[in-house]
């Protein structure tokens, strides 16, 4: 019988790249990349004489905000969300001059114009929302294409061409396979470990303890640096709405106020507030991010793993690293039985899912039960089911940026409470899910990404 696994790789579900969306900017760069490399390996990347690429439904309706056909054109260059400059990218299609040739996969030369991206939000594919073809002619003037593909940018970054399996088999077996939690906890109970300890296995089998470890270092790595350089860049947000970053403001009054002498309150919630607001600014400029699990989400996660860092007693490296196994142990679950995609689910897929992963992940490493943990992911996911995506402006600036820091602590205060029990609760973590699944299913299209409704109709840009 197949052992039926829900477990995604951290190396994988937190992947390094760049805002100021992962569904809509990382997603169809990588899905651009993989048409080119596809075109190389057919031999038939030199017959190629013009690309155009439709951008449908959500994509089409916000991708001009999230820099979608800037991150086409970069990687149909050839060029890796985790690897590239983000400068390189910003603006590549925006500032697009007349005559202008792109080279194809980093060798072959081909005229490109703005109008070979084209914008249709009002067609949605079966397959997702955020779906995307792109096709090759030889010639300017034929009808006939050289290569088609359609793709699909399914959350987190991740994408499937049509026609793929929707869940392709994992390359290596996992020694401990889990479809829910219930699966999850059984396993916990039945080896006495925690819920880190399960993904860690896991991890091991496919990518051995060593380059585990590293990538686990190097996400943490640039989890950091996004929260330092966020801490420290004053301006203003691009993007027309005239946001103000904020997060060095608050760090300049928090550093000052924690320098007194004799404090009179407790600054750790403003702090936590500061990292991920530093995170999201970062995002919505377009520079370098990790998709945790969404860029959209992305500051929730570090910034609670900067508070366990800097405020919790004893916290170490290592903590760091069971703190990210139990995250995505819990994104696992969510990505496999619901979706992490907000233009699938609304935005409880996306803060709603990396909130119930920092809370998790938080309780672990304040010394939580594997019932425990699960509990507090289930605390904070209960209390995003039915949240929106309604981006003013189809910009991932408001209402997701404080989102993010409110996630944050609503993330703390479920560990924290989840502690204060036993791990037993009447509704569990595998519920929850599946009702934020059957919640984006009976949510409007208008609510879900596409900047059609909510906060994205009712305020006025100025």
């Amino acid at each position: 019988m197949e052992r039926v696994t829900a477990y995604v790789s951290a190396l994988d579900l937190f992947s390094i790249g760049i805002g100021p969306s992962s569904s809509h900017t990382v997603g169809p760069m990588r899905a651009a990349r993989a048409f080119a490399e596809n075109l190389a390996a057919s031999g038939r990347i030199g017959d190629v004489a013009r690309i155009t690429c439709s951008l449908f439904g959500s994509l089409g309706s916000t991708g001009l905000g999230h820099g979608t056909p800037d991150a086409v054109l970069a990687g149909l260059a050839g060029l890796r969300p985790e690897l590239c400059d983000p400068d390189e990218v910003r603006n590549l299609w925006a500032h697009l001059p007349d005559g202008a040739t792109l080279l194809l996969n980093g060798s072959h030369p081909v005229p490109v114009r703005k109008s070979d991206v084209v914008f249709e939000p009002r067609t949605r594919l079966p397959g997702h929302p955020n779906a995307m073809t792109l096709t090759a002619y030889g010639s300017d003037d034929s009808a006939t294409a050289v290569l088609e593909e359609t793709y699909y940018s399914i959350g987190g970054g991740f994408i499937r061409r049509d026609g793929d399996p929707v869940r392709p088999g994992a390359t290596v077996e996992q020694p401990m396979p889990y479809a829910s939690s219930a699966a999850l906890l059984e396993l916990c109970d039945s080896h006495g470990i925690g819920i880190c300890d399960v993904a860690r296995a896991n991890e091991e089998a496919v990518h051995g303890a060593d380059r585990l470890d590293a990538g686990l270092d190097a996400i943490w790595a640039a989890m950091h640096a996004c929260v330092e350089a966020g801490l420290h860049v004053d301006g203003t947000l691009p993007g027309g709405l005239g946001v103000k970053r904020r997060a060095s403001a608050i760090r300049m009054q928090l550093e000052e106020y924690d320098g007194l002498p004799l404090r009179e309150r407790d600054t750790s919630t403003e702090w936590l507030h500061a990292f991920a607001l530093a995170v999201n600014e970062e995002n919505a400029s377009g520079g370098r991010v990790v998709t945790a699990p969404t860029n959209g989400a992305a500051g929730i996660i570090p910034a609670v793993a900067h508070y366990y860092l800097r405020f919790v007693p004893g916290a170490s490296t290592d903590g760091i690293r069971r703190f990210l196994l139990t995250a995505v142990a819990i994104g696992s679950l969510v990505k496999a039985n619901a979706s992490i995609s907000g233009a699938e689910g609304g935005c409880q897929a996306e803060v709603g899912s990396a909130c119930a992963m920092a809370a998790g992940a938080l309780c672990a490493v304040l010394g939580g039960t594997p019932r425990q943990v699960e509990n507090a992911a289930e605390i904070a996911m209960e209390h995003h089911l039915g949240l929106t995506c309604d981006p003013v402006g189809g910009l991932v600036q408001v209402p997701c940026i404080e989102r993010n820091a409110i996630a944050a602590s609503t993330a703390v205060s479920a560990a924290r409470l989840a502690l204060h029990g036993d791990g037993t609760h009447l509704v569990s973590l595998d519920t929850v899910i599946e009702t934020m699944r059957q919640t984006g299913l009976d949510m409007m299209t208008k609510y879900k990404e596409t900047s059609e409704g909510g906060l994205a109709v009712n305020v006025i840009e100025c």
